[in-house]
């Protein structure tokens, strides 16, 4: 899966108030309800942060990815080290197998219902994004340029 690039001047602002790799594990672990990632291993290089560790799903590994990105002063976010509960199991998944996320970052003027229509050609399909992204977008009326988003394959 690799590296993931991210705007490092927009996010939300957990850096340099004592121990960086602590501040987003606390970050990632507290979006979810219940622990997502077993193992969750942090390391911040500068602008660089690595994540380690087993993650429940897909979903919960693309969301684990956002929100290390979504802070202010990280660039990119390594998730070699991250693998999900189904490539662990499964020993025949092929890495092109392996959906890739999408990753939107807004832009000035941006709206759900047009990120939606740009996306899946259907403005109305944007509640599938929030869903996406709870842990990014508390409200949906609010979003701002820089955040970053993912953007889930279109269910029907």
């Amino acid at each position: 899966m690799g590296f993931f690039n991210f705007l490092s001047n927009a996010g939300k602002k957990v850096l340099g108030k004592g121990d960086d790799a602590a501040a987003i594990k606390a970050e990632i672990e507290n979006s979810f309800a219940e622990l997502p990632v077993q193992g969750l291993a942090v390391e911040v290089n500068g602008e660089t942060v690595s994540l380690g560790g087993v993650a429940n799903d897909q979903a919960t590994k693309e969301k684990a990815i956002l929100i290390a990105g979504n802070i202010e002063g990280i660039s990119q976010v390594n998730a070699d080290q991250l693998v999900t509960m189904q490539q662990i199991s499964d020993e025949n998944v092929r890495e092109e197998e392996v959906f890739e996320p999408v990753f939107y970052t807004i832009q000035k003027g941006d709206t759900l219902w047009g990120i939606a229509s740009e996306f899946y050609k259907d403005g109305s399909k944007y509640p599938q994004i929030v869903e996406a992204n709870l842990e990014v977008i508390k409200d949906a009326d609010l979003i701002y340029p820089g955040q970053a988003i993912r953007i889930p394959e279109l269910v029907v």
